[in-house]
């Protein structure tokens, strides 16, 4: 049977020459960074050519560059790290709803410890308002963090808008870009950006690795304490071959970042535009435009979307779910209804998440496959009387756009 993966947003296949370098920091070169003899003086050279690889990707300086164990962990430093260490400063820090979980539990714990919260709305394409940003501001506001992408529909944030408001207010600026880095061009300098999540599975690196650029001069406090590696900002011995790969897969994702953009947004924008030809009563979530390359979610009207996965995963295609049914919660999510959508829109909601080895003829197969399910699906659902339905509960998120 085909087996198409349509899941990148999730994870993504580590690159072969990431993993053959890997494997090289975990049997021959396999000294301890700190150590002073030649095998340690040899992974230390490494790491420090990760860390460049890594700087040059996102247009910072390498040390400002720190090793983390993935995007969560990088995101819990940077949010608690720059709320304790300008406690003194404010205790207001602006976020939005649609961030990731990461994010939204870390300022759900900054709020037992006294930090006033303000989750700003986002329009129905889940884009924020830069004025909402502007208004939020007040005396006591020490950080702002945007997500640059979204992990679920894909649309992209005014970043630089909101860097410049930052930096003309004095207040740092923090983004969750764990989906764009390595799949979207960034220059933190030139967007303002003071703090910056990335992680390195989301990008054919390997998972278990992660890191958080801190602009030089950034008042950012330690969560932990011990033998000072990575600056004492995140002490523990270094996970050396999760380094070595984050830093290759940087290498080759700066490398080939055009002609990867390129190939993915041709395949999405036919993918896009077959599904809005092909099956009716459907709703295009995200910003039509101002989003990520290969991210493509649709809302099927009277279609559950576990019921869309299994199918889907049947018929050999990997794709996800704004559906949290499989986390054992029965509301759909987060995201889908700060845009606005009803729960049973939410409920029918399908994310594919494109990757540089998908080709036309995944494309091509997916757009044979997916009207059949739709339709089978529609069949044995008692609210697919589309001509009773609109009379009885009519909704502008439901007609196909």
């Amino acid at each position: 049977m085909k087996r198409i993966y349509f899941d990148h947003s999730a994870t993504t296949p580590v690159d072969d020459d990431v993993a053959k370098l890997m494997l090289e920091y975990m049997t021959e070169k396999f000294g301890n960074p700190s150590s002073i003899h030649s095998f340690g003086r040899e992974v230390r050279k490494a790491v420090d050519e990760a860390r460049g690889h890594v700087a040059a990707l996102i247009g910072a300086n390498a040390n400002e560059i720190f090793f983390t164990s993935g995007g969560t962990e990088a995101d819990n430093i940077a949010l608690k790290g720059v709320a304790l260490a300008n406690r003194k400063k404010g205790n207001h820090i602006i976020t939005t709803a649609i961030e990731h979980h990461a994010i939204l539990h870390t300022c759900e714990y900054l709020e037992k410890q006294g930090f006033t919260i303000t989750y700003l709305p986002v329009d129905e394409n889940a884009r924020v308002r830069v004025e909402d940003v502007r208004n939020a501001i007040t005396d006591k506001t020490v950080l702002i963090s945007v997500m640059f992408a979204n992990n679920e529909v894909g649309t992209l944030q005014p970043i630089k808008e909101i860097g410049e408001i930052a930096k003309e207010k004095g207040i740092y600026f923090h983004t969750d870009a764990v989906q764009a880095v390595g799949n979207y061009p960034i220059d933190v300098k030139a967007l303002n950006i003071d703090l910056l999540t990335l992680s390195g599975h989301k990008f054919h690196g390997p998972k278990g690795i992660g890191a958080l650029y801190a602009r030089r001069g950034v008042r950012i406090e330690a969560l932990q304490q011990g033998g000072g590696q990575e600056r004492s900002l995140r002490p523990g011995t270094e996970n050396v071959p999760g380094i070595i790969g984050l830093g290759k897969a940087a290498e080759i994702a700066k490398r080939d970042m055009e002609k990867k953009v390129a190939h993915i947004t041709a395949l999405k924008e036919k993918l896009m535009a077959g599904i809005q030809e092909k099956i009716s009563d459907i709703k295009l979530n995200g910003h039509p435009t101002l989003r990520m390359p290969g991210n493509v979610n649709f809302s099927f009207r009277f279609v559950e979307g576990e019921s869309l996965l299994l199918n889907l995963d049947l018929k050999g295609i990997a794709a996800s779910s704004g559906s949290a049914c499989t986390s054992g919660s029965l509301d759909p999510s987060h995201v889908l209804l700060a845009m606005g959508l009803t729960h049973e829109v939410a409920h029918g909601s399908l994310r594919i998440s494109l990757g540089r080895g998908n080709t036309e003829e995944d494309i091509d197969y997916c757009l044979t496959v997916l009207p059949e399910i739709i339709e089978r699906l529609r069949s044995m659902s008692p609210l697919s009387n589309s001509s009773t339905m609109a009379e009885s509960n009519p909704c502008s998120h439901c007609h196909k756009h």
